[in-house]
């Protein structure tokens, strides 16, 4: 029993080292620009004539799925900073004119730079407040972390579409 009590005094002890809501914010903004250039990657992997490709009729073109990826970002982002929401009033995935290459990696960087922002200017301390959306009651830090595998979920699908189109997507960024 000693052992256990130990264990646990040792293990929060650690934890505890210098984790504050500060830090925990600068590793999410890290993330964030991390992924951002990742994305980005992805998008100039992506020729111009490949936009509108769709794996099968039946699901999003590419640059529907990262306009869907953004608009989801938009959304989670929000609910984990409280931050006004930009592009309010659209659905970006139907927006034909955002089907362009140009257009494309503008609106995504825009939401990545959107995201950035809004955790950068995020009072840290909050983190632990219960934001309700829908059905969910989240934390603050639940909704960015939900944010953050969103935005990585779609990305990972767009892998498909570049390996389909004969394009070796860019290699992984873990750090």
């Amino acid at each position: 029993m000693l052992s256990i009590c130990l264990l646990i005094l040792m293990s929060n002890s650690l934890f505890g080292q210098g984790m504050t809501d500060e830090i925990i914010k600068g590793h999410m903004v890290a993330d964030w620009e991390r992924a951002k250039s990742y994305t980005k990657e992805y998008l100039d992997a992506m020729p111009e004539e490949g936009m509108n490709f769709r794996p099968t009729p039946d699901i999003r073109s590419f640059a529907e799925q990262m306009l869907h990826m953004s608009q989801g970002t938009i959304g989670l982002i929000v609910s984990g900073t409280g931050a006004t929401p930009i592009f309010q009033g659209k659905s970006l995935e139907k927006m034909n004119e955002l089907k362009t290459k140009t257009a494309l990696t503008q609106v995504v960087m825009q939401t990545y730079d959107f995201a950035i922002e809004s955790i950068r200017n995020l009072d840290a301390s909050k983190l632990s407040n219960i934001v309700k959306r829908g059905t969910y009651e989240v934390t603050q830090y639940g909704w960015l972390n939900k944010a953050f595998e969103h935005q990585t979920h779609h990305r990972a699908q767009a892998t498909i579409y570049l390996r389909l189109k004969g394009i070796k997507p860019p290699n992984e960024k873990l750090f």
